[in-house]
């Protein structure tokens, strides 16, 4: 299969995308961690237009829930907690031991905190609307000023 890739200008500095002709497979700030090294990958907007315009909407304020095709590879746990992390609507937050409650795993705060920080469709399932049990904005892959940027984006700071 042939991985795409992208760069676009945001508000938070540039934001990287990758995927296929079918679907989307990261979406991640430049400077992030856990960004998967993309040598060999073909540069090109093409299959990304439908993305990259929901992500200017989203950034224009216009936008409360993506509709595109992902597929994201991880361990059945990290899907799990993907799955729920989906759930949390615009404007909202969710602390990582409610989101490991919600999957079942009570006191696997630690471990959903881990698979929050592996997700490669940053933006688009929203890591940034976790946050700790005591409502600080801990740990995010692209830096907590863009995390308390996105939350005040959509109203929830």
């Amino acid at each position: 299969m042939r991985t795409f890739t992208t760069t676009t200008a945001s508000p938070l500095g540039p934001i990287q995308l990758a995927g296929s002709e079918q679907y989307l497979t990261g979406v991640w700030f430049a400077q992030r961690r856990h960004a998967p090294d993309t040598t060999g990958w073909e540069s090109t907007r093409t299959p990304f237009e439908r993305a990259l315009l929901q992500l200017e909407a989203y950034f224009a304020g216009e936008l409360r829930e993506f509709v595109l095709d992902l597929a994201q590879e991880g361990t059945p746990f990290q899907r799990q907690v993907w799955e729920e992390l989906a759930t949390v609507p615009y404007g909202s937050t969710i602390s990582y031991a409610e989101l490991a409650a919600r999957i079942g795993r009570p006191g696997a705060a630690r471990a959903v905190g881990a698979a929050n920080g592996r997700n490669q469709l940053s933006i688009i399932i929203p890591c940034h609307r976790v946050i700790g049990h005591d409502g600080r904005l801990v740990d995010y892959g692209g830096g907590l000023a863009r995390k308390q940027a996105l939350l005040e984006l959509e109203g929830a700071r």
